[in-house]
C-alpha cells in the first residue's frame, strides 16, 4: 500500500506542484489550504506524512503542529517555509517535527527527506517490535493451578522468592520445574537481572566445565579467545541448573567451592573472580539415593537443599488438568491461526483418567496435536482418542494401553532392593526402546524421564539405542 501524504499550504499552485511530484513517485496525496482544514481532514483520515507550510492564514504551521502533538495524531510532520530561521527550525523540532526544508526546494530534496523519514519510521517500528518481543520472552509464564497440591508449592515459592537461599526444585520430568525457577527469579528482587538456565545433562561432560566457569584463550584447542562462563553471565541474577543430578563428580566439587566462596576460576586461568548469583537447582532424580550410591556429593546436596520445593506430578493434581488443557488449547489455536476450539465434558473426563507419565509436557504436546489434527471446533472424546492414537505408543488413553509382565529374580536370603530397582530400570528402558524402534528421545518421553537422564542410564546399563 502506498504511503499517504497530506500537503498543507495556502498557495494552491505549490500544493498542486508538490502533489504532482509526490504522486509520480507513487504516494497517495491529499491537500489542505490551511491548518484548520488540515485538522478536519486529520480527524477523519490517517496519513503517514504531513508536509506543512510554516506561514498560513487562519492557522499557521506551528499552531497546527502543536495541535497534532497535543491530540496524538499519527504521522511524521515535515515543515517547509520560505521565511525560515534557525530559531523557527529548532522550535518546530521541539514541537515534534521530523525535519525542516526551506523553500524553494528541488523535487529531489523533498523526496530525499521523505525517504529518510520513511526509513526512520521503519527502524522505529522494528525496534518497538523487537523490544516488545524481548520483553515478552523475558516475562515468565504464569504458573496456572487450581489444585491444592500445586498451590502449596507456589505458596512456598512466594515466601522465599526475595531471599538468596539456594533452592532445590524436585519433581518428575515435565512437571514444570523450570517454571517454578522462573517464578522465583521474575517475581523476586533479582528480577531485571539475568536469568541463566543450563541443563547439566544436555551438554557433553568435556564442554560442561567451560560452559559453566568459562575459559582463557588457549586453555584447550578450541579456546580461540577468553570467554566468560554461564555463572559469570548470571552475575547479580539467578543461575538455574536443571538436571543437577547429571553433573559429573569433578564439577560437583567445583560447584561446591563456588557456593562456599562465591568465587570462580575460568578454565586455564590463575585469577579468581567474585560472582553474586542466586542458585536454583532442579532434579528428577532422588538425590538422597544418588548420595547413598556415591554418585552425588553429600556436602553439595546439603548446600543445595536449603529450601526444597516439590512440584507434584500431574496425576496428583486432577484439578489442574481441565485448567491447563483449556489454556494450552487456546494458546495453540492463537499460535497456529486456528479458530477457538473447546473440549467436551467427555473429552475432559478422558484426560482426567489418563496417567500422564510425561506430566504437563505430555498434556501440552497433546493439546498442540489436537489443535493441528482436530477436525472440529469441538473436540469430543472420540476425536481426542483419534489424536492420541496418531501420537503412537505410550501416549494414548488408558483404555488403549497394554500391560507387559516383568520378572525380576531376587535372592530369598539376601533380597537386594537397589539391585532389583536397577534390574527393573534396565528392563523398562529396553522395553521402551523396543516400543519406539530404538529412538532414545521417544523412549525418554515414554518413560517419563528426561532425555539426558535416559542417556545416562542407558550408558550405565550398556543399552544401545539411537
Amino acid at each position: 500500500m502506498a504511503d499517504r501524504i497530506l500537503v498543507v499550504d495556502d498557495e494552491a499552485s505549490l500544493r498542486d506542484a508538490v502533489g504532482r511530484i509526490l504522486a509520480a513517485e507513487g504516494y497517495e496525496v491529499r491537500q489542505a489550504g490551511d491548518g484548520r482544514e488540515a485538522l478536519r481532514i486529520l480527524g477523519a483520515e490517517r496519513f503517514d506524512f504531513i508536509l506543512c507550510d510554516l506561514r498560513m492564514p487562519v492557522m499557521g504551521g506551528l499552531d497546527l503542529l502543536r495541535e497534532i502533538t497535543a491530540k496524538g495524531i499519527p504521522g511524521t510532520v515535515i515543515m517547509m517555509s520560505a521565511f525560515g530561521t534557525v530559531d523557527t527550525a529548532v522550535e518546530a523540532m521541539k514541537l515534534g517535527a521530523y525535519d525542516y526544508v526551506s523553500k524553494p526546494f528541488m523535487s529531489d530534496e523533498i523526496l530525499l527527506t521523505l525517504r529518510k523519514a520513511s526509513e526512520r519510521e521503519r527502524l522505529r517500528t522494528e525496534n518497538e517490535y523487537l523490544r516488545s518481543e524481548i520483553e515478552k520472552a523475558a516475562r515468565p509464564e504464569e504458573i496456572l493451578y487450581a489444585d491444592a497440591a500445586m498451590e502449596e508449592t507456589v505458596r512456598m515459592a512466594e515466601k522465599v522468592k526475595d531471599y538468596d537461599a539456594t533452592v532445590l526444585v524436585t519433581g518428575e520430568s515435565g512437571t514444570g520445574k523450570e517454571l517454578v525457577a522462573r517464578h522465583l527469579h521474575f517475581k523476586g528482587r533479582r528480577r531485571g537481572k539475568p536469568f541463566v538456565a543450563i541443563n547439566c545433562g544436555a551438554i557433553p561432560e568435556t564442554l560442561l566445565e567451560s560452559e559453566l566457569f568459562g575459559h582463557r584463550k588457549g586453555a584447550f584447542t578450541e579456546a580461540k579467545r577468553d570467554r566468560a562462563g554461564l555463572i559469570e553471565e548470571a552475575d547479580q541474577g539467578t543461575l538455574f541448573l536443571d538436571e543437577i543430578g547429571e553433573l559429573p563428580l569433578p564439577l560437583q566439587t567445583k560447584l561446591l567451592r563456588f557456593l562456599q566462596d562465591g568465587e570462580i576460576r575460568r578454565l586455564g586461568d590463575t585469577e579468581t573472580r567474585r560472582v553474586n548469583v542466586r542458585l536454583v537447582a532442579a532434579t528428577a532424580r532422588d538425590l538422597e539415593e544418588e548420595v547413598s550410591a556415591g554418585r552425588f556429593r553429600e556436602d553439595l546436596f546439603y548446600r543445595l537443599n536449603v529450601i526444597r520445593l516439590h512440584v507434584p506430578p500431574l496425576r496428583e493434581r486432577p484439578a489442574d488438568i481441565p485448567l491447563l488443557s483449556r489454556h494450552f488449547l487456546a494458546h495453540y489455536c492463537a499460535k497456529h491461526g486456528k479458530e477457538d476450539m473447546r473440549l467436551t465434558g467427555e473429552a475432559l473426563s478422558a484426560l482426567g483418567s489418563h496417567e500422564w507419565r510425561g506430566n504437563v509436557r505430555e498434556l501440552k504436546n497433546l493439546m498442540e496435536r489436537c489443535t493441528l489434527l482436530g477436525g472440529d471446533r469441538e473436540i469430543s472424546r472420540e476425536g481426542l482418542m483419534a489424536v492420541w492414537k496418531v501420537a503412537g505408543p505410550g501416549t494414548r488413553g488408558q483404555e488403549a494401553s497394554q500391560t507387559h509382565g516383568i520378572r525380576i529374580s531376587v535372592s530369598a536370603e539376601r533380597p537386594d532392593l537397589k539391585g532389583a530397582v536397577r534390574e527393573l530400570e534396565r528392563q523398562l528402558i529396553r522395553l521402551a526402546l523396543e516400543r519406539t524402534g530404538g529412538s532414545r528421545p521417544k523412549a525418554a518421553e515414554l518413560l517419563g524421564i528426561s532425555h539426558p537422564a535416559l542417556l545416562y542410564k542407558a550408558k550405565e546399563y550398556g543399552i544401545e539405542g539411537r
